[in-house]
């Protein structure tokens, strides 16, 4: 059979047994201007179509993703063939095809509007095929070793289950009702966990009480003597406690399982699911970050505090005047991401680039297919997908043009990606967030409302961007049937490089662009990350001490005279120069601004500056430095002019004239002479002795 060109990709599509109403012709776009076959049933008569597609070692569209496996499988047996009887050269060009699979079953054909779902098939279909970013790795490794704990036989009994795959270690909160084992499959204690840290592989426990069995115990369990505080490590921990989880976020933190003692089908789940967890394990390290970029604190001085007060798991934590994030702790959840003001901590998987480029394939795919008022639908893969196959499934589906984008977690939205999609050209966007850890959606809502407020000031409406936090399909369902047209902002054209505050400013621009209205600032909610400060300026010293603490840069000096400038576009609205103001003369006005003046420096105050009453040079504030001068007068240490002179000399002047004058604070005392032992002597030899002697009269 010829092999076609590696790097050509075929795009098989099936009807699902005659479910779905799909058309070839309107697929040619998606198939390099060719119609595309439509399959009844790919999976089943049509799978030597799919075997003749793996062997001529094409990339493979398969728009399917409920027989994945199958077809993996398939391809994968044809491949172990094709090593089998070719060289390696022939087999290597087999494996390198990519197999793609999209589902435009759930997601499009199986609705009430399936019949008008073609254009938003052909969008799928061309979003699967972009190519995003790896995102890279981190390794955790587990040797088994998993500590059991819990109270008395039921911790053992767990203990004696996983001994034969894990390497377990009993802690027990209580021994009441435990027997002594007949033989011992387990290290057993006795104690309290007081403190818990790290992950899979890696787990560190301080135990308040720590004992050992002793092995001569017979009716009951008898332990030796207690110690204080004892560290424990291990790589798995199923908790029977029944007390509070030793992590927050337990639920997704690896290698640890916080079981219901009373229920055992959880109990039985958590040892199979430990079980498996030995040997290397590869995770996605999900955020980057820049601590160059971090606005945390200066100086001691904390500002921005967004990161440390969204991370559900605490993986974060301050690091001096940044922050450090374990990856290995990092669940992905991307709060961080979405809340940080300047970028330093950016969400990898997908990168921000990539999300952008997604949703720009989705909204243009659907408009040159002839789709209209496009509404995009961030979910994640979990909740969402389970709740549009359920709408899809049992209800009308979802709407012909509501655009579904897959994401890892859809907390990982700030304003600048959800505003990015109006940019784009959708309507609106729609955010079907999960409702399990409500909590934890604060930040989302948070983001969305400052985008909305934005798109309001710019007279767009307050509504645009919508989080549906749901887990009833019939209610979601309901509220995205509801949508009524409103009219696209902008369409296409968007460029969406550089960093978080530059993509949104290409974002915010293009939306100002568009407007009607066009104002120079809009009003934001306090605590958005944008906006300027406010300076009383009659009590500003300049003695620019927010200039040095500014994490952005936005605050700025001038080397030759004292003068204070802003830079609005850059200011984040940290607080670091509020709380490192020693005048208390600052205070923030979160707002945008879209001037162009905001780009350039602004300057706030200026003063001429003090001449060194010595050498001539300038320095300082002049206003400062005589007020200075005016307070001392009269003072103690600065009775007459020339120790006033000293407030009035530059820092060179001011050290001479110091090590020049009798009140030379560095000035010491005379320099002793070197004395030698010869020098001893001589005072020796000139007393006096008994006799009328000198000792150096014995010596001769």
């Amino acid at each position: 059979m010829e092999k076609k060109t590696p790097g050509e990709t075929r795009l098989l599509v099936c009807n699902c047994q005659k479910s779905m109403d799909l058309s070839g012709s309107a697929l040619a776009g998606q198939n390099g201007g060719q119609p595309v076959t439509i399959h009844r049933e790919l999976c089943r008569s049509g799978l030597d179509t799919f075997r003749e597609a793996v062997s001529s070692g094409q990339n493979i569209h398969v728009a399917c993703t409920q027989e994945a496996p199958l077809f993996l499988e398939v391809a994968e047996s044809i491949l172990d063939a094709d090593h089998a009887g070719t060289d390696a050269t022939d087999g290597a060009e087999a494996s390198d095809a990519a197999l793609i699979f999209t589902n435009i079953r759930e997601t499009a054909g199986w609705s009430s509007a399936g019949a008008d779902a073609m254009p938003k098939i052909a969008s799928l279909l061309a979003q699967a095929r972009h190519q995003p970013k790896m995102a890279p790795g981190v390794t955790l490794e587990s040797k088994g070793v998993c500590l059991v704990y819990g109270p008395g036989q039921l911790a053992l009994d767990t203990a004696a289950k996983l001994a034969g795959r894990l390497s377990p270690i009993v802690l027990l909160t209580d021994a009441d009702d435990a027997f002594p084992p007949a033989q011992t499959q387990a290290q057993i204690f006795k104690g309290r966990v007081r403190k818990a840290s790290g992950v899979l592989g890696r787990f560190s426990l301080e135990v308040a009480g720590l004992a050992s069995a002793r092995p001569s115990s017979r009716e009951a369990l008898t332990f030796d003597d207690a110690v204080a505080a004892q560290q424990l490590d291990c790589d798995l921990i199923i908790d029977l406690s029944g007390s509070t989880p030793l992590f927050t976020g337990h639920d997704r933190r690896e290698g640890y399982f916080h079981v219901d003692q009373d229920d055992p089908a959880a109990l039985a789940n958590a040892m199979f699911e430990a079980s498996d967890l030995v040997g290397e394990f590869e995770k996605p390290r999900y955020i980057s970050f820049d601590g160059e970029i971090c606005a945390h604190a200066r100086s001691g001085q904390v500002g921005c505090t967004n990161c440390l007060d969204v991370c559900p798991l605490g993986a974060i934590s301050p690091a001096g005047d940044t922050v450090a994030i374990d990856p290995a702790v990092c669940g992905g959840c991307g709060n961080c991401a979405s809340v940080c003001p300047t970028g330093a901590a950016s969400y990898a998987f997908p990168d921000r680039g990539d999300l952008i480029a997604r949703m720009s394939i989705l909204i243009e795919t659907f408009a040159e297919a002839g789709g209209e008022h496009p509404v995009l639908l961030a979910h994640d893969e979990s909740h969402g997908s389970e709740l549009i196959s359920a709408m899809a499934r049992f209800g009308r589906g979802l709407p012909a043009n509501v655009l579904p984008i897959s994401l890892n977690s859809v907390l990982t939205l700030g304003h600048d990606t959800l505003a990015a999609a109006l940019a784009l050209g959708a309507e609106r966007m729609f955010v079907l967030a999960p409702p399990k850890h409500r909590e934890e959606l604060t930040s989302l809502e948070d983001q969305a409302a400052l985008a909305n407020a934005l798109l309001d000031g710019l007279g767009y409406g307050s509504d645009r961007i919508q989080i549906v936090i749901e887990h009833d399909p019939d209610a979601a369902e309901e509220a995205l049937h509801e949508i009524a047209p409103l009219g696209a902002i902008a369409t296409g054209g968007l460029v969406a490089a550089g960093s978080k505050r530059e993509v949104a400013r290409s974002v915010f621009a293009k939306l100002h662009d568009q407007s009607a209205a066009k104002p120079d600032v809009v009003e934001l909610p306090a605590g958005a990350p944008y906006g300027r400060i406010n300076v009383n300026v009659e009590g500003c010293t300049l003695c620019l001490s927010c200039v040095g603490a500014c994490p952005a840069n936005a605050l700025r000096d001038n080397p030759d005279k004292p003068q204070l400038s802003f830079v609005e576009a850059a200011c984040v609205q940290c607080g670091v120069c509020v709380a490192t103001c020693p005048e208390n003369v600052i205070q923030l006005e979160a707002r945008y601004n879209f001037a162009t003046e905001a780009l350039a420096p602004d300057l706030i105050k200026s003063e001429e500056p003090f001449h060194c009453v010595s050498c001539g040079k300038a320095f300082g504030a002049k206003s400062s430095i005589e007020r200075v001068v005016e307070q001392l007068r009269g003072h103690s240490m600065f009775k007459d002019d020339s120790q006033l002179q000293l407030i009035q000399m530059c820092d060179n002047c001011r050290v001479s004239s110091l090590a020049n004058s009798k009140n030379d604070p560095f000035k010491m005392g005379k320099v002793p002479e070197v004395r030698t032992t010869d020098d001893y002597f001589d005072e020796e030899d000139q007393k006096p002795i008994p006799g009328g002697k000198k000792p150096s009269d014995f010596l001769s």
